[in-house]
């Protein structure tokens, strides 16, 4: 044991200790255990060996008084490593949460298994403080950090599918398809690719982002002009779609009208020519041509809409 730890047990502990909701406690006296003056500074044999005197004392003492919440505090900075340790896989995931982030998580975790601990069940209190840990931090990025929420089940089954694409990938060379990651699963190739589709919901890219080029990287191309953004790119409804129905259906109205009519629909829509040129064109006064596009428009629509 260290300098610090192997100060012969005083029955004036430190003067503060930390408590769970990261205020100071004042260290009531408490005597057969040793002086921590540094929690977070311990070794792990240190730790481990102070951390069963502590809890020791922990299941003699009254929850809510001072002294339980001082010997508590300490035993959970004594264990902020165990933190680090469960919290290394998880950092820098893409689209997770800061480093810090995952270690107030994994805090949270500790907590819990400081509370459930029994020290009469003769095991390591780091064979339970690390599944707890690492089980808050996993709910965390379930619960947290998905753009687009998915069931639960879509959640884990991505991470089924990203092992073992990364496991077959490394047997064959290539990227697995739908077929074979369903055959090394044991599921179905619909499985496989709702999974596959519903990890695209893990994390998003803005539509205003520019495109990456042919070559992988982003930037601006080799034309010297700037990347498109995929919002540049995406097709937007014709309005002259709606149009396309309509000119199906007025098309043998129009074959049943008079030459004259049709004429004069012609000057008037096809070459956009007023009233008096109209009248001008086919030798009519321009209120005659006017009777007769309004007779011939509402005859038509009249057709069209009982149709």
């Amino acid at each position: 044991m260290t300098a610090t730890t192997e100060a012969t047990p005083s029955t004036t502990p430190p003067t503060t200790a930390a408590a769970p909701d990261g205020g100071a406690v004042a260290a009531p006296a408490l005597g057969g255990l040793p002086e921590v003056p540094c929690p977070r500074e311990l070794s792990t044999g240190d730790a481990r060996e102070l951390t069963r005197v502590f809890f020791e004392r922990l299941r003699s003492l009254e929850e809510g008084t001072r002294e339980y919440q001082y010997v508590r505090g300490t035993l959970i900075e004594m264990n902020i490593s165990l933190v680090n340790f469960a919290a290394r896989p998880f950092r820098d995931r893409p689209g997770g949460p800061e480093n810090e982030d995952i270690v107030q998580v994994g805090i949270i975790g500790l907590i819990k298994a400081i509370d459930r601990y029994d020290p009469d069940r003769n095991t390591q209190f780091t064979t339970l403080a690390v599944p707890y840990i690492t089980g808050e931090i996993k709910r965390h990025f379930r619960d947290t950090t998905w753009a687009v929420r998915v069931p639960r089940r879509l959640q884990e089954q991505r991470l089924l599918l990203a092992r073992a694409t990364e496991e077959l990938t490394s047997e064959t060379d290539h990227a697995p398809t739908p077929a074979e990651l369903a055959a090394h699963l044991g599921l179905t190739e619909d499985e496989v690719r709702e999974g596959l589709v519903a990890a695209n919901g893990y994390s998003t890219q803005s539509l205003d982002a520019p495109q990456q080029s042919e070559s992988g990287g982003g930037g601006t191309p080799a034309g010297g002009q700037p990347a498109r953004s995929l919002a540049d790119t995406v097709g937007d409804l014709d309005p002259a779609l709606e149009a396309v129905e309509d000119r199906q259906a007025l098309a043998p109205l129009l074959a049943g009208l008079d030459e004259r009519s049709t004429r004069i629909l012609q000057l008037r829509f096809g070459e956009e020519m007023t009233q008096a040129e109209i009248g001008e064109e086919v030798g009519l006064s321009q209120m005659h041509v006017s009777r007769v596009l309004a007779r011939t428009l509402e005859s038509l629509r009249e057709e069209m809409l009982h149709d």
